[in-house]
Order: C-alpha cells, then structure tokens, then sequence
C-alpha cells in the first residue's frame, strides 16, 4: 500500500439480494465490475465470520470460519445441489434496503441442508482434503456447531457439564452421535471457501485486492473460547475472569464495555503465538489486506472485572507489543496489515505502530471537533496512513452533517470548501481523495449521498444494526464514471 490508491467499504451483507442477504453470488461479481469501470483498487469488507447475538460481525462463533449466509442460492443450484423451488417462494424479507437476520437463520439455513443433502457425495475428496487442511479448527468448530444446536442454541457455558468442561468420553459421544450436523458444519465451510475464493480471484484478476478484517477479541460464545479455553482468562469454570472494554472518555462517563474474555497473553507468549499466527494465516488465504481492529490493545489494553455492570472500574494491562508481530513476521515474512489505531493513543501505542510499519487510519468525519486542533485534518496526515470519510462505527457522511454540532459542520464546510452545487458528500470524498495519504476509503453509502437511515452501526447498542443493504439500480455508469474521474484528477 505505498502506492497512491482508493478503494470502496461495503460489507457483503449490503450487496443487493433477492434472497434477503448479500452473497457470493452475481451482485457481487457486478459489484467487482463496477469497482473496476470506478478505477477502484480495493474493496474492503467487515469481518466474515458467523454471527449471532446483536449479528455483529465482529461478535462471531469462530474466528475461523465462513458465515453461511454469505453462499449463494443461485450458484447451488447451477451445481446441481438445489433447484429453484426449494427457494424462491420462502420470506427472506420484506424490505429490500434492511437485512431481517431472523428470517435468514429460520429460512435459509434448511435450504443449505437440502443443498448438503443433495451435494455431499460430489465434492468427497475435495471436502476430505479441506476436512485435513483445516483440522486444527474445522473438527472443534463443526463440534461446536453441532452441540450447540443440540442444547436449543444455548452458550457453551450452558451446556451439560461433561461436554462443556470438553471431557474426553463426553467430546467422543457427541461426536459419534452428532456426525451428520458434524458434516454438514463441514460441508458448509467448503461451499464458504470455494464461492469465495473464486469471487476472491476474479476481483484479483481485475486488479481490485480484497481488505479483510479481525476483531482483536473473540465472542465469549465462540468455539475459540471453548476449544482453546487455556489461552483466555477463565475460572475452573470456564467463567471469564477479566473482559474487555474501554475506559470512560468524552464520548461516555462509563466506558465501553464489551464482555470478551481477555487472552492469557503469557501462556500464548509461552507457545510462540501459535493460534494468532494461524489466525493471521488464515486471513491471509482470505484476503490481500487485513486491517487488525482496535490495534491499540497490543500494546496495552483495558481489563474489567467479570460481572461489573459498566467499564469504570477496569485497569490498563501491558499487552504483548512488538513480541507478537515478530513472531507473525519471522513464520509468515511481510504482510499487509492496516492497524486500527483510533481512539485513546499514548506515546507508546503510536511507538508500536510505527516499529510494525503498519499504516494507521484517519476519519475524516472526526477532524472537525472544534474543541481542539485534530490529527485527522488533511493537513497532518503523513502518507502511511489510510484516509476513510467515515468506517463502519460513523454515521454515513450525510448522517453526520445533519447530526453534529453546528459549529463543527460549519468548521468541515469552511475546511473542505463544501457547497451545494458539488454536493457536499463529494466534497467529503475530495478531502479523503485529496489527501497525501497512500489509501483513501469512502463507505458506499457515502458515494451515494445516503443519510442515517443507511448507518451500518451505532456502538454500543444492540438492534437495529449492521442491517443496510443496497439497492440494485444505485450501481449506475454514472456513478461509476464520477468516481473514476476524482480518484484520477488526484492521482489515485
């Protein structure tokens, strides 16, 4: 990324669907096409794993696996494993611009299982070599999978206590009984690989690289927490001790608090950062980029104790710091890697991500609090930075000029030179585009001039959230050709 270039955020939820959700499937080969006639060079993407409570993204049960959602009906069926009937009557959603989650997880889910039904004896070999690639998670996530449906889709920490304790009887017994769930789990995860890593080609093969992200921490119902309980902070019951969060500041009186439960960074150290290097690896195959979400937690990170109702009382604890990215550096040599770097930042925090190299980011839509001179004005960017008119946490930029303070859109208007005429969501684009940075982002709600009804997220708050979807006919040659001249007027 030492290049000058541009890119678009917009997660694969948001792709246009006729069956509810965005998939791998024909809008996101059309979504390519455009990126390309837009003279794009990055699509970026929010985490790819299974979500569940809250559907956040960034809340999944494994950092390993595939979210289901995301393979294509459509494609199934031009393999032979579906046929149009089994799909096209049933209500994936009424609203064509909001995911309705619960009716994706109560329709779509059996029409994968017919698909498994029908397709399993296909792929045989194909599946047994995936199966042994990825044995050192795929069997303990299939497990999961399987178990959890098997106690009516409770926590792992609810569970009996044989098998959610992992004793060996109980883990042989459920495997033995659950083999079929056990498989279709498996089966589920290639579909997942094979439709993306084709989509994944194609994109790269019209020059357009993929950014991926991973959640520095994992769902406290994850089968990472159960599988690997040793490397978190656990009780002998399995009850975290410590989770995450962050200490109050201008933005809330109490903090953040998240719930993850907290690595046990010396028993990680002690292995030689072992499951974070798979985990990096396994990004690797997913994606060009990985952006690492709230990097600032490597080198310090804020600890609550389990059971507090808010983020006051936590402590900052020292992280694994440059330990850890010489470990991923010295197994897996140079990656590309955006750290996260917004929010609170010491000394020491902006010291450990300029040893990594890796680029920081700036928001464009925090550099106009006219409290106080910000970092995130244009003018104080170095070039190793990546520039974003807003991620997926900020308003879009139509939102956020109807919703800040006056004199902080007045500050933006005077800055930026933003009039009517041009549209002030492109002035918004200009700035970012303008910019000495070596990577602009604008969300796709941005480029579309949409308000707050388009807002992928609100921290903090459950409901509601991550639910945006595109309209097909947005994706016009028009649009394409407006972003194809900004981003070559300033030589992106």
């Amino acid at each position: 990324m030492t290049e000058r270039s541009s890119g678009i955020l917009m997660h694969i939820t948001s792709l246009p669907s006729p069956y509810g959700i965005g998939t791998f499937g024909r809008e996101a080969y059309r979504f390519v096409d455009f990126l390309e006639k837009a003279g794009q060079s990055y699509w970026q993407v929010l985490p790819l794993g299974l979500t569940g409570y809250g559907d956040s993204p960034y809340q999944s049960f494994s950092s390993f696996a595939g979210n289901p959602y995301f393979i294509d009906l459509e494609l199934l069926t031009e393999e032979g494993f579906l046929k149009k009937t089994d799909y096209q009557d049933l209500d994936f959603g009424n609203d064509d611009e909001k995911v309705d989650y619960k009716k994706i997880f109560q329709n779509k889910m059996p029409v994968l299982k017919i698909a498994y039904k029908r397709g399993r004896g296909k792929y045989i070999e194909e599946i047994k070599s995936f199966r042994e690639k990825n044995k050192d998670w795929i069997e303990d996530f299939a497990l999961y999978m399987a178990v959890k449906k098997e106690f009516d889709l409770k926590s792992w920490q609810e569970w009996d206590e044989d098998i959610k304790l992992r004793k060996e009887p109980a883990v042989a017994y459920y495997r033995e009984k659950l083999e079929d769930e056990i498989d279709y789990w498996i089966f589920l995860q290639h579909m997942f690989a094979r439709q993306w890593k084709k989509l994944k080609s194609y994109a790269n093969n019209k020059g357009i690289k993929i950014i991926g992200d991973i959640p520095i921490y994992v769902a406290p119902d994850s089968a990472d927490t159960w599988a690997n309980s040793e490397l978190f902070l656990l009780d002998q019951n399995k009850k975290p001790i410590v989770v995450g969060g962050c200490p109050p500041d201008a933005f809330s009186s109490t903090g953040q608090l998240w719930g993850n439960p907290m690595y046990n960074w010396k028993l990680l150290e002690e292995r030689g950062f072992e499951w974070w290097i798979r985990r990096i690896e396994n990004n690797m195959e997913l994606f060009n980029v990985t952006r690492i979400d709230h990097f600032r937690g490597f080198e310090s990170y804020w600890e609550v104790p389990f059971g507090e109702e808010t983020a006051i009382n936590g402590r900052w604890r020292k992280g694994p710091g440059m330990k850890l990215f010489n470990a991923i550096n010295n197994r897996l040599g140079k990656i590309d890697i955006i750290a996260e770097d917004l929010g609170f930042l010491t000394e020491e925090v902006v010291r450990l991500r300029e040893e990594t190299g890796y680029p920081g980011m700036k928001v464009l839509q925090f550099a106009f609090d006219t409290r106080e001179e910000s970092d995130y004005l244009p003018h104080n960017y170095d070039r190793n930075c990546v520039v974003y008119t807003g991620t997926h946490d900020n308003d879009t930029v139509g939102g956020w000029l109807k919703n800040a303070e006056i004199s902080d859109v007045e500050h933006a208007i005077k800055y930026l030179r933003l009039n009517e005429d041009e549209g002030y969501h492109w002035g918004f684009i200009r700035g970012a585009w303008s910019s000495v940075a070596n990577l602009s982002i604008a969300q796709m709600q941005d480029f579309l001039g949409l308000g707050s009804e388009a807002r992928m997220n609100i921290p903090s708050t459950i409901g509601g959230n991550w639910q945006w979807q595109m309209k097909s006919e947005y994706l016009t040659n028009e649009l394409a050709e407006k972003i194809h001249d900004i981003t070559k007027l300033y030589g992106r």
